[in-house]
């Protein structure tokens, strides 16, 4: 399963700059744990940014995302958007865990 996390700044990015240092060793620890394979700021950076987040249910991505230090500080939200991949190219299918009936390309 996969989920798309946007992040969505709930005033300006202003706001969040006292916070980024810590929301930055959140990204990182998912990261080094294989959860998120993917962030990164949307352009322009004022929308916020996108994750994308492998090998977890909904409410635990639910619930990693409640952890993340812009939600606790108030100036960010997310929108959690869960898909099941139906096609994808040969070289992200270990990647994303998909099985080869899946693979197109």
């Amino acid at each position: 399963m996969l989920h798309v996390l946007h992040l969505h700044y709930r005033h300006s990015e202003r706001a969040a700059e006292p916070h980024v240092a810590d929301h930055v060793r959140f990204l990182e620890r998912h990261h080094r744990e294989g959860t998120f394979i993917f962030s990164g700021q949307t352009e322009p950076t004022s929308h916020g940014g996108v994750i994308l987040a492998r090998d977890v249910d909904r409410a635990t991505v639910e619930r990693i995302a409640s952890e993340d230090p812009f939600i606790l500080a108030g100036v960010a939200d997310y929108t959690i958007l869960t898909l099941t991949p139906g096609r994808v190219h040969p070289s992200l299918a270990a990647l994303l865990g998909v099985d080869a009936s899946r693979v197109r390309g």
